[in-house]
Formats: C-alpha cells, sequence, structure tokens
C-alpha cells in the first residue's frame, strides 16, 4: 500500500483520481484549497479509513510524507482561471516549485497534469508531444497557458539537475460526471443549456473543434503514465483523436437531451484555439493507453449527472 498525494483532489478530475487510487488499494491525501474543488466530489469518501482531506494551497509549502505525489492543483476553466490570473500563475509555479521540492526531499516520483493549452492555438494540426506551440504571452489566457509550460520547465529542470524521477502528462479537453456546471466549458455549458431549455451559446461560428476524452479514459492513462517504466517522463498527450465541431456537438447534446432549445452565436473570445486534436501515437506506444469510451456514450453518462444535480 502506498501513501499518495493528490494536489486538486477535490477538483473535477482529481476526486476521480481519489476514487481510482482508493479502489487500487492505496492511502490517498487528498489537498485543495476548495477554491474550485468542492467537498461534495469526495464525500463519499471521508468516512473512508485510507483517505485523508486536507484544506491547503500548494502555494505555500507543504509538510507531509507520502510515496508519490500528483500535481493536479490548478483552475482549469478559462472562467475561472481568468477571475484570479495572477494566483493562477502562483499555483501553477510556485505550486510546481513547493511539490517538486517536497518530491526532491522525499526521494519519489511526482507526476504533472499539464494540458494541451501549451500548445496554444496550434498551427500544426493535429498536435504531437513535439509541436512546441504557439501561445501568446500577454493575452487572457496566459497566466493558464505559459504557468502551464513554466511548469513542464521546472519538472525537467528537476529532472535533469536532481534526478527527480518527473511524468508529464498534456490533458485534452475531458469531461464527465463531478464537471462543475458553471465552469464554462463547452460541454457543461451545452447540457446544463440543453436541459434547462434555454438557448445554446457558441462562440464563433461553431467551427472550431475540440477532441473530447471522457474521464474514466482520462484517469486511467494517468495511471498509466505514473506506473510506466523508469526513465520514461513524457509528456504524453492524453486525449481522445476523434475530433468534433462545436456545431456537432451541440446537435448532439440537443438530441440526446431532446431539448427545444436554439442555437445563439456570439464572438470568439480572445486567445481561443480553433483546433484542437491530439496525437496519441506515443501513449498507444509506451502505455498501451488509448480512449475506450465514444463520445455519445460518453455524454449520456455525463447528461444523467447533471439532470440529478439542476
Amino acid at each position: 500500500m502506498k501513501r499518495i498525494l493528490v494536489t486538486g483532489g477535490a477538483g473535477f478530475l482529481g476526486s476521480h483520481l481519489c476514487d481510482k487510487l482508493i479502489k487500487e488499494g492505496n492511502e490517498v491525501l487528498c489537498v485543495d484549497n476548495l477554491y474550485t474543488g468542492s467537498k461534495s466530489n469526495i464525500h463519499h469518501l471521508m468516512d473512508d479509513k485510507n483517505f485523508e482531506f486536507m484544506r491547503h494551497d500548494i502555494t505555500f509549502p507543504l509538510y507531509v510524507e507520502v510515496d508519490e505525489i500528483y500535481n493536479l492543483a490548478c483552475p482549469a476553466s478559462p472562467v475561472h482561471y481568468q477571475f484570479d490570473p495572477v494566483q493562477t500563475t502562483k499555483t501553477s509555479v510556485i505550486g510546481a516549485i513547493n511539490m517538486l521540492g517536497l518530491a526532491k526531499r522525499l526521494k519519489i516520483k511526482i507526476l504533472q497534469a499539464s494540458t494541451s493549452e501549451v500548445y496554444g492555438d496550434p498551427e500544426v494540426h493535429p498536435q504531437p508531444e513535439s509541436y512546441k506551440g504557439s501561445v501568446s504571452t500577454t493575452g487572457i489566457r496566459a497566466c493558464y497557458d505559459e504557468g502551464k509550460r513554466c511548469a513542464e520547465t521546472l519538472f525537467f529542470d528537476y529532472y535533469r539537475q536532481h534526478a527527480l524521477e518527473i511524468k508529464v502528462m498534456r490533458i485534452f479537453n475531458t469531461y464527465g460526471p463531478k464537471m462543475n456546471p458553471n465552469d464554462g466549458r463547452v460541454v457543461s455549458n451545452f447540457i446544463v443549456q440543453a436541459l434547462k431549455g434555454e438557448d445554446i451559446t457558441i462562440f464563433g461560428d461553431g467551427s472550431q473543434t475540440r477532441s473530447f476524452c471522457y474521464v474514466d479514459d482520462n484517469i486511467n492513462g494517468m495511471y498509466k503514465i505514473m506506473n510506466s517504466k523508469e526513465g520514461f517522463t513524457g509528456p504524453v498527450n492524453i486525449g481522445n483523436p476523434d475530433e468534433f465541431t462545436m456545431l456537432e456537438l451541440a446537435e448532439l447534446i440537443i438530441n440526446l437531451t431532446n431539448s427545444k432549445s436554439n442555437l445563439v452565436f456570439l464572438p470568439l473570445p480572445q486567445d481561443d484555439p480553433l483546433q484542437r486534436q491530439p496525437i496519441i501515437d506515443l501513449a498507444k506506444k509506451e502505455l498501451s493507453w488509448e480512449p475506450k469510451i465514444k463520445l455519445e456514450e460518453g455524454l449520456k453518462k455525463t447528461i444523467q449527472y447533471f439532470d440529478s444535480i439542476i
């Protein structure tokens, strides 16, 4: 049995990861400042003898004894990370420094939940891990994009300078139960609007694309990366290579919810990527991982969850 630290463990992905790690027979220390995370996501674990929750902000040092670290702490939706952009950058950069320092002291393995946003508004499509990205340093998304890019830099510098065992995954759009209905992401927005019979708001003309990975597939990929062979650092793309336009997504959700919602088109936000699709050849080769759950199947489960909380 390992004692595993999950930062951001009360968030959308973090709470699913805590479930997975407990199921695999580990002790889990879930650390979250509850800025975007919620105790409701982990309420069912509170009485588990192998689960512990600590309210803490990782921009401050953390002194604990653990065997592995999954670093997921950071607001990940534009609505949340743009609300306090300075704190977003601090969480990505200072938080990474604190967690890397802890891993260095304990001589343990650490995983960084990075993001496809390191590719920015890509000029290469689809995106391999070798693509260096097209990112604005001054735009409204830079606090997140550049914060995550700097965190990757820190991870690889600790790897080279201190021989720290690191794992870096780049997460593409992920959806599923426990998403915050007010997080401003396209899947949650469309589902909530459809269930309420409100207009579905599409930014731009709806031709921009995303690739949507169901949360269970994402967490399985994360777990496989952490437990991959020593010396395999990544970065590795974890996402679904099936690409959909925003119009296709909206129409599918309307059909699955039997909604009478209309489509309304609004201006595209600044620096919003027009395309996003992962190349996952590295994950297939090194991790024997690829997503299993198709978009329609995953959306049905997600719609059922949102329907139960709205």
